[in-house]
């Protein structure tokens, strides 16, 4: 056998076993519809396009979200802590408001006590919690927590005519309401 039996002898027969199923890959289009399936593929991209600036979109409010909310963190972090040493300062602030006798023992301890009030409230002004005291205001139920209500003629009703405890408040935002007694209209 000779090297010229395996080879077919019309170059066709060869084209064909290089490349087998040319034509039958190859569609003929008419004209509409290359139009058609242009417009499906800008259809498509313009689809793709649309999610794409929709992800964008959605990665910035993401960042400004996540920004914001660690702002928050590191504002109101200590928030827990510093509702947890509120009872600290209403204690102090009520062993303060006893009357005591004028002994020099009992005025050093009454000093003392000062002093600590006065480091804890700088401490607590450093991190931005403060004291509100709503006295002679008007009554706030976002701010202020009704403990009674008491008829007079010296007030205007709706005011605060007395704080059992103060509220407080970390960057504008409530801590703890402060615990009032509002004044109430002798007729009502």
């Amino acid at each position: 056998m000779s090297h010229d039996d395996i080879l077919p002898e019309d170059g066709e027969a060869q084209a064909q076993t290089e490349t087998p199923g040319l034509e039958s890959t190859l569609e003929i289009r008419t004209p509409e519809e290359w139009a058609e399936a242009l417009a499906k593929a800008e259809q498509k991209a313009q689809e793709n396009w649309d999610k794409a600036l929709r992800t964008q979109a959605d990665l910035e409010n993401l960042k400004r979200r996540s920004e914001k909310d660690l702002q928050n963190a590191h504002k109101f972090g200590i928030e827990k802590f510093a509702r947890e040493l509120l009872p600290v300062a209403d204690s102090l602030e009520l062993g303060l408001s006893v009357e005591t006798a004028n002994s020099p023992d009992i005025q050093k301890l009454r000093e003392g006590m000062e002093l600590t009030l006065k480091q804890l409230r700088s401490s607590l002004e450093k991190f931005n919690v403060v004291a509100v005291d709503p006295e002679g205001e008007k009554f706030n139920p976002e701010r202020h927590q009704a403990m009674a209500m008491q008829p007079t003629d010296e007030a205007e009703p709706h005011t605060v005519l007395k704080v059992y405890q103060k509220g407080y408040l970390i960057s504008d935002r409530l801590l703890r309401p402060a615990m009032v007694v509002v004044a109430q209209d002798i007729g009502s």
